[in-house]
């Protein structure tokens, strides 16, 4: 019986990590849709938005018009990010998917950040990009995260695995167009350096210091700096 019962235990605690893993993206929705509103006081509260009372759902709730203009690149980075989440397309609300429209002038860079919500598949459509991302910690303490790059021209795809940092930037001449799906309603976005020298308040420099392995005059320096946000 004891051999039965640890077998029996062992079997609910695969099945339990299979049904953590598969809820490791946004959760399917159980209904057809569910229109974010943001009146609390007549809607359903799923997925992070309020639903609007299915009765009232119009084609509009679904549409998004726009991603045909080019963003303006006129900031320090040269880039531009057009968001299309729940936030500007309600009918995206518990649906699991965004998109985005990135324009970079010559030499723009989209910054090191990373998604804590969703994956991103990028084609490029204007262009020659240079993209990357770097993994996680590994696992041997010897061993360093290890970085992934590649040049696109357009029609080329390149993904970029959940939660993980990455960029792009532009190498060529002349503007570069890209658009990108992501794995989220509301993927999230975290600006490594925004992040890290551009909170509000700001992180104490003894931690910075620590960490970078620098002096603080050079964190100092990076904390005075006024840091872009390009979406």
């Amino acid at each position: 019986m004891k051999i039965i019962a640890l077998v029996s235990l062992t079997t609910i605690l695969v099945v339990a990590s299979f049904a953590t893993l598969g809820f490791a993206s946004d959760p399917s929705p159980l209904q057809d849709f569910c229109v974010a509103v943001n009146d609390a006081k007549s809607a359903v509260f799923v997925n992070g938005k309020v639903c609007k009372n299915p009765n009232m759902v119009v084609a509009k709730d679904f549409l998004f018009r726009g991603l045909n203009k080019p963003g303006n690149t006129s900031n320090p980075l040269g880039s531009r990010v057009t968001p299309v989440n729940v936030n500007q397309l309600p009918g995206l609300n518990t649906l699991g998917i965004s998109a985005v429209r990135i324009d970079y002038a010559p030499n723009g860079l989209n910054p090191p950040h990373t998604h804590p919500r969703a994956t991103e598949i990028l084609v490029v459509i204007e262009g020659t990009l240079y993209v990357g991302f770097v993994t996680s910690n590994p696992a041997d303490p010897a061993l360093k995260n290890k970085l992934f790059t590649k040049y696109l021209y357009p029609g080329d795809v390149f993904v970029f695995p959940e939660g993980l940092i990455h960029f792009q930037f532009n190498v060529g001449k002349t503007n570069a167009v890209a658009f990108a799906g992501l794995s989220s309603q509301n993927p999230g976005v975290i600006t490594i350096a925004n992040a890290v020298f551009g909170s509000d308040p700001s992180i104490n420099p003894a931690v910075l210091t620590k960490a970078f392995q620098v002096e603080k005059n050079i964190i100092d320096y990076l904390q005075a700096q006024f840091w872009w946000n390009i979406d």
